[in-house]
């Protein structure tokens, strides 16, 4: 593929310009990328702007995290268009939604890699581990891809992917530490706690670098005089720890290996309202996790004269103490995650091509609810991606076959197609195909889950299917300098959904399983703006209607919002301070009630302010100040009965200090 300087280039060279890939550096001095435009790379592991990118992509910068309040990833992402952060149990766990898709189809990836503890709790309590273990200073960008990806991903990302990209060491020497101090000014309790420490830079001269971030987080447990329990737990008491640090070894000019080592503590502890229970069940039992975590990766990465490669390898392990009352007593749980992949990525004729190969292995330990102690399911993988390009249109084709231990083959393909209408404007369309495999505490039959309050066990079941599901979307963008907007609409079809069954009128065994008995359509639109209102003044939003349907019952699918509606006002005061005025708008969604004998209600919307302001005395020193839920917002009581209860008005203040 030749290239000439000042050449007209087609969307998909365009969008590699500047970027370094795959050994043509002449290329990289043709058209520069521009100074404002943001890079990509979850959305086809190759490197493209944000418009150029083939499909629904959000950046969260790391700009955008120093004006917020941000304790785990679920509150970097809670104004990306799109995405909803949803409660799953009464004290405060959250999970990504995004195009109304449960956290269960969210991908987390870390610099490309699954982050995934999900299987140590196959309970309804909710497991928010995996959101958690990340450090708000380690990261320099979060992409969230809209939209299901399995064509290269595979399993788990019918919904989406959010990859969080951390910050990476340098030659120059950065350090930073950090604390801020939230203080909810209703109920009682909540008081919260966050430090962090930040070192990064070269252990020899262009050969090593090094980095290491520590963070500790601690709040405690939050009661609110809206519980219809007042002895509840309206947020639990959490302790994290999480350090996170790499080394990079530059072999040469065009290879370099990375080890990265992470610690992870997340201690959590509450009581929860359980009325109505079962007879031998209390009132407000008492709940104590204790998870610790380990992971560590290798990866080479090559930069040769045709194409470039990556191998790696990336171990994690995660060992639960879950202690609740329902539950008859303390249980261990150990999940290990072995996984080794590669890819290369390089140009045939015009097309560039990226493929790769991926084997993982999943084992499962429990001392209470596995009958022969383990379970373990491993899965295999190859996929091609191309890419290329005919005048003003680039198109992507990828496939990805995945082999399972126990559901056999499953191919995912997906095409994409991108118009440039001008250098500012964009049509992009797609359709694509994911799945996701039945958990191990779904398909083991082996493995018994603790129900009902407490009154009854659910067991695997063998004879599951993967769910799958069909995506379509089209949409266009523009970005000028001063002012941009988008629009997307999508449409999902989900067959084959899990779900356990469930108690109902006259009907309450025992011992109780998973079965494939759901097909879901969601279908929605996106809309998207921002406007520099002025140099120092800018005006962003989103908003996401979406509209969701059980097929099997022709119900609106429970938590899922109708609309949610996101707008911020940046204000750039002077050299000194900067302002963020925050609005979210969230709603009417379907909640089931165990107060109201699980019946299904529907909770009305509401909306939230946040004030946020940063403080640059020095080069060296940043203050942050704040207020979250200004309004002091309150749910409706649906929302209240299913123990769903908003934080309250909360003030935050901190301080960085950049060495």
């Amino acid at each position: 593929m030749q290239f000439t300087p000042g050449f007209p280039l087609n969307p998909l060279q365009t969008s590699l310009i500047g970027l370094g890939l795959l050994a043509m550096p002449a290329l990289a001095q043709t058209e520069p990328a521009k100074a404002n435009e943001t890079i990509v790379v979850t959305a086809t592991q190759t490197k493209h702007t944000e418009l150029s990118a083939p499909a629904s992509v959000s950046v969260v910068t790391r700009a955008d995290l120093d004006k917020m309040n941000v304790n785990n990833i679920g509150d970097a992402l809670k104004h990306v268009p799109g995405v909803n952060i949803i409660g799953t149990n009464p004290t405060g766990r959250n999970e990504i939604k995004i195009r109304g898709m449960g956290g269960d189809y969210t991908l987390l990836l870390v610099n490309g890699k699954r982050v995934n503890a999900r299987e140590t709790l196959g309970s309804a309590f909710g497991n928010d581990f995996d959101l958690s273990s990340i450090p708000m200073a380690a990261i320099e960008r979060i992409e969230v891809i809209r939209g299901p990806v399995s064509s290269l991903y595979g399993a788990d990302a019918l919904g989406g992917v959010v990859n969080v990209i951390l910050r990476q060491a340098k030659e120059q020497t950065e350090a930073a530490v950090g604390y801020t101090r939230t203080m909810p000014t209703k109920g009682q309790g909540g008081d919260a706690n966050q430090g962090s420490a930040f070192v990064s830079g070269a252990l020899i001269d262009n050969k090593l670098l090094g980095s290491v971030v520590v963070e500790g987080y601690q709040r405690d447990n939050w009661k609110s005089e809206q519980s219809n329990n007042p002895d509840a737990d309206a947020l639990e008491k959490r302790e994290v720890v999480n350090v996170l640090s790499s080394l990079k070894w530059l072999v040469s000019d065009n290879q370099d290996i990375d080890f990265d080592l992470g610690y992870n503590q997340n201690d959590m502890d509450s009581y929860f309202n359980n009325v109505p229970r079962a007879p031998t069940a209390p009132a407000t039992p008492h709940n104590v996790q204790e998870l610790d975590r380990l992971s560590l990766g290798l990866t080479h990465n090559g930069r040769w004269q045709h194409f470039d490669s990556r191998v790696r390898y990336y171990f994690e392990q995660t060992d639960l103490m879950d202690d609740s009352q329902l539950n008859g007593g303390a249980s261990d749980v150990t999940q290990t995650n072995h996984t080794v992949d590669g890819q290369v990525s390089g140009y045939l004729g015009d097309h560039l091509l990226t493929s790769g190969a991926e084997f993982r292995d999943t084992e499962l330990e429990h001392s209470r609810n596995i009958t022969n102690g383990s379970v373990s399911a491993s899965q295999s993988a190859i996929y091609l991606q191309d890419e290329f390009g005919f005048g003003d249109l680039a198109l992507t084709l990828s496939g990805r076959l995945d082999h399972h231990e126990t559901y056999g083959n499953e191919f995912s393909p997906r095409a994409y197609a991108l118009y440039t209408l001008t250098d500012e404007w964009v049509l992009k369309g797609g359709i694509g195909k994911a799945f996701k495999a039945p958990t191990l505490a779904q398909s083991s039959e082996g493995f018994s889950t603790t129900a009902c309050r407490g009154a009854c066990q659910v067991i695997g079941n063998p004879d599951l299917k993967p769910e799958t599901a069909v995506s379509y979307e089209l949409g266009t963008a523009y970005e000028a300098d001063r002012f941009g907007a988008g629009v997307t609409g999508f449409h999902n079809e989900i067959e084959d959904l899990i779900q356990s069954d469930q108690w109902g009128p006259g009907y309450r065994p025992s011992v109780m399983t998973y079965l494939n008995v759901k097909k879901a359509r969601i279908k929605g639109l996106e809309l998207t703006g921002w406007f520099d209102v002025l140099d120092n003044v800018k005006l962003a939003g989103n908003w996401t209607l979406l509209d969701s349907e059980d097929r099997s019952t022709g119900d609106d699918l429970a938590k899922t919002p109708d609309h949610t509606g996101n707008l911020s006002l940046d204000w750039q005061a002077s050299d000194v301070v900067s302002a963020n005025l925050a609005w979210q708008y969230v709603g009417s969604q379907i909640i089931k009630v165990p107060a109201r004998n699980a019946q299904a209600f529907k909770s009305e919307s509401y909306q939230t302010l946040d004030l946020n302001t940063n403080w640059t005395v020095t080069q060296a020193l940043d203050f942050k100040l704040g207020i979250t839920n200004l309004t002091n917002t309150q749910r409706d009581q649906v929302a209240t009965d299913a123990d769903f209860i908003l934080e309250g008005r909360s003030v935050y203040a901190g301080v960085e200090y950049k060495l």
